[in-house]
């Protein structure tokens, strides 16, 4: 969460706040139902990532991992901050276990600081620039300063992401990244399988309250029902 809070709570009786600066990790598995409720006041910011699980892992558990802000991994050098959301940087890594192999570091860059951050060569990786704008590439001096909000996808990863801050401002940066699982994808709104007839399988039990979901049949949102919905 980068700003504000937003209020949580699913079927199994799980609830809490995430504010500022914390992080949850939820793993759906075989399905959860689960309510997100921005904070009634103020501006609310934040970051979510979807990753695809294996079809060995689709069905376990579902399972969070929340932290807060103060206890997430950080580590500090030469002008780098970076917060270690998933994964391995400038010698810290974060205790948040991923099912599917996964980066997700958070890189603060003060004016005229230089990263080198190792990425594994079997990853699909990108950039998102929150704040700031640096140069990202193998040549500072050939490549042009890419600004906030736009999205970077990585290829040849070489000696990993090097970026630049030429700038007079922090740069801010999160750099994602997961080993591809090769599989083949079937989608339809939040519920991710392999095959069309495991979307529909996954409807029928949905709609059934069957295979995990027999909870939901009952369950309504505490925080929705406040605001009248």
């Amino acid at each position: 969460m980068l700003q504000g809070a937003v209020t949580h709570e699913d079927f199994e009786g799980r609830k809490g706040t995430i504010e500022a600066g914390d992080l949850q990790w939820m793993t759906a598995g075989r399905g959860v139902v689960h309510s997100e409720i921005p904070a009634p006041e103020g501006t609310q910011k934040g970051l979510q990532l979807w990753v695809n699980l294996s079809s060995q892992h689709k069905m376990i558990q579902p399972r969070y991992q929340e932290i807060s802000s103060n206890n997430i991994a950080e580590a500090a050098r030469d002008g780098i901050k970076v917060r270690v959301i998933a994964g391995e940087a400038l010698g810290v890594k974060s205790t948040i276990y991923t099912t599917t192999p996964t980066m997700y570091l958070d890189f603060t860059l003060k004016p005229g600081s230089h990263l080198q951050q190792p990425i594994p060569k079997s990853y699909n990786a990108f950039v998102y620039i929150l704040e700031g704008e640096g140069i990202f590439g193998q040549d500072s001096t050939t490549s042009s300063p890419i600004s906030a909000h736009n999205l970077l996808l990585l290829s040849g990863f070489g000696d990993g992401l090097m970026a630049w801050n030429k700038g007079s401002k922090i740069l801010r940066f999160i750099l994602v990244g997961g080993e591809p699982l090769g599989e083949p994808v079937a989608q339809l709104g939040p519920f991710v399988m392999n095959t069309q007839e495991e979307i529909d399988q996954t409807i029928e039990d949905f709609e059934n309250y069957t295979n995990g979901f027999e909870k939901a049949k009952h369950w309504r949102s505490e925080a929705r029902i406040e605001l009248g919905y």
